[in-house]
């Protein structure tokens, strides 16, 4: 077993928060230990244009951008460490975590753990994962160049997978339970327009009832209408859920206050917006999120949490 590893300020996560948290504590000479977690650079490793992130006028491959946060962070002699973190003691202080490589403990810490892809749970969908069934249209767009695909969901994300999937394959049917679409406004209108165009099917007031497919992998849906239960197949080749993200949080589950399974931070105007229910512990980025989810909000919120860091330990809390 390795020998326990400490840091003043540890941060979980290598998304915009973590990394951004890296740089403002580096900066603050905590020199501060990065545990980057599985999916490492987060959910814009897996997004391809990223056309909102100020001052990137040409906009930005998500890969990229991570990779220059990477670069920014070890610019400041921030330790970077791969290891996946699967249990926490927040008893005492210092804070005890326990990863798949190594133990590590910190005077404080920041969670930026993010979010991940959410699944229907029909035990169709499980079957065909992987051979049919993705989470990311970025990810596995390329395999179905020409053929029919389908997306379910009715938000941002989907409009987002359903309009990249639109370049690729030769048609896409887009599957929401309600009529109308809850993604933004400039989102509704090139949505419109690939409609208009043929490339995308709009399946509205209905769900997705079945993963249809055999050895090959997956060879269409079924779909339940809303208004009178009907059913009906539709022939596809690809079938990509895009119904939103679930906080990862698992391992603070009776540890640190949360709603809907997102850590609670103080939030308001007095100081200390981004710490939990433990002081101490500061929360950035997605995990803490429901509403914005920007890699410019979970930056934000990782500069802000370093900054509360800094504070706490300068009250001389130990």
């Amino acid at each position: 077993m390795s020998t326990t590893q400490h840091a003043q300020v540890l941060i979980l996560g290598s998304g915009p928060a973590g990394y951004t948290a890296a740089v403002y504590a580096a900066r603050a000479n905590l020199k501060p230990l990065l545990i980057t977690g599985m999916a490492q650079g987060g959910q814009l490793m897996t997004t391809t244009e990223v056309d909102n992130w100020p001052a990137d006028v040409n906009g930005v491959q998500g890969p990229e951008l991570m990779q220059r946060f990477q670069q920014h962070a070890e610019r400041f002699n921030t330790q970077i460490v791969f290891d996946h973190i699967n249990q926490v003691d927040f008893s005492k202080r210092p804070f005890t975590l326990t990863g798949d490589s190594g133990t590590y403990t910190c005077d404080t810490l920041i969670i930026c753990t993010g979010a991940s892809a959410k699944y229907l749970g029909l035990p169709s969908e499980e079957t065909f994962m992987g051979r049919g069934v993705s989470g990311c249209a970025t990810c596995d767009g390329f395999f179905y160049r020409d053929q029919v695909v389908s997306v379910v969901g009715g938000g941002n994300t989907a409009v987002e997978e359903a309009l990249y999937l639109s370049n690729i394959a030769s048609k896409v049917h887009l599957v929401h339970r309600r009529e109308t679409f809850k993604a933004e406004a400039i989102m509704i209108d090139k949505l419109m327009e690939k409609v208009a165009a043929g490339k995308i099917v709009l399946e509205t007031n209905s769900t997705l009832d079945e993963v249809l497919g055999d050895a090959s992998g997956v060879t269409g849906i079924r779909l339940k209408s809303t208004a009178d239960g009907s059913t009906r197949d539709i022939a596809t080749q690809g079938c990509f859920i895009a119904i939103g993200h679930s906080p990862n949080t698992g391992i603070f589950e009776g540890q640190l206050a949360m709603k809907n399974g997102y850590l609670l931070t103080k939030s308001g105007s007095e100081g200390f917006a981004t710490m939990t229910s433990v002081p101490g512990v500061f929360a950035a980025g997605d995990v803490q999120d429901n509403i914005y989810r920007q890699a410019i909000t979970s930056a934000g919120t990782g500069c802000m949490a370093a900054l509360d860091a800094q504070r706490f330990l300068e009250q001389g809390a130990h």
